[in-house]
């Protein structure tokens, strides 16, 4: 940034944190669509809902606008835009874990100022994606409306592609041991090192991830969530899978995710 110059930015963003900051601000973590996360002050945030409102909640997408200043880490908070809230529906237990899990996951994983925009839609596709209804509900926009049983399967396509766009998906087909051809078998992967394995090269306490998983993780891939949303998706459906993608996030970020374990079946 220019010596001495402020630069005002206006574009949509996710609220991904916020933290009490000296007396009556807040510190809050948000991704942008444009430069990445960044970490701000909405002074007075905790006295004054005037520039706010419920705008600041943990998971919702925003216009912000703020103001990056010379020699300051911390941008100044302006203003934010709803563009879409979690609480538009009611915020059962799990789901607002299944929220917390891709806000988490974001703040972890995504360095500062560093735009990453297929990862900004899928973040935004998933947590619209998150709403209440039964499976027959009309679709609200482009998504299905979803039951609390059915946050699975957005948090099973959030962190299979939320891997895959870091680059920390193994390739499932061969044994990372041996070599040998797995395709339409059963893997086992270990919380603890790359690839998965043939069943004679298990590494200790390895995990199956079965082959109908391992087929389904490739579905995920080629398949838009909106077109998967419309099948029931209860806790059981590949909960192998599910497991592994969430074991893998967890490895590369050397941290266990605190919101993960709501999920767990």
């Amino acid at each position: 940034m220019p010596e001495g110059r402020q630069i005002q930015h206006h574009g949509e963003a996710i609220v991904l944190r916020t933290w009490p900051f000296h007396e009556a601000d807040l510190l809050v973590s948000l991704f942008t669509r444009n430069q990445g996360k960044v970490k701000g002050v909405a002074r007075h945030a905790m006295k004054s809902r005037k520039r706010f409102g419920g705008a600041l909640e943990p998971a919702t997408q925003v216009r912000a606008h703020y103001t990056e200043r010379p020699r300051q880490d911390l941008v100044r908070l302006d203003q934010f835009e709803i563009l879409w809230s979690p609480l538009t529906a009611p915020v059962e237990t799990l789901r607002l874990a299944a929220l917390q899990l891709v806000t988490e996951v974001l703040e972890e994983a995504m360095p500062d100022q560093a735009p990453e925009d297929n990862i900004y839609r899928l973040a935004v596709t998933v947590l619209t994606s998150l709403n209440s209804g039964s499976p027959s509900s009309p679709k609200v926009g482009s998504q299905a409306s979803v039951t609390g049983q059915q946050i699975y399967l957005p948090i099973t396509y959030f962190c299979l592609w939320m891997n895959r766009l870091m680059g920390w998906m193994p390739e499932l087909g061969h044994c990372a041991a041996c070599g040998l051809d797995l395709r339409g078998q059963t893997v086992y992967w270990s919380p603890t090192a790359d690839g998965v394995t043939c069943s004679d090269d298990r590494r200790p306490n390895s995990r199956a991830l079965i082959a109908a998983s391992v087929a389904e993780s490739h579905r995920i891939a080629r398949t838009p969530l909106a077109d998967l949303l419309v099948e029931a998706w209860p806790p059981t459906r590949s909960a192998d899978l599910r497991a592994f993608a969430i074991a893998t996030l967890e490895r590369h970020l050397e941290r266990r995710l605190r919101s993960a374990t709501a999920l767990s079946t």
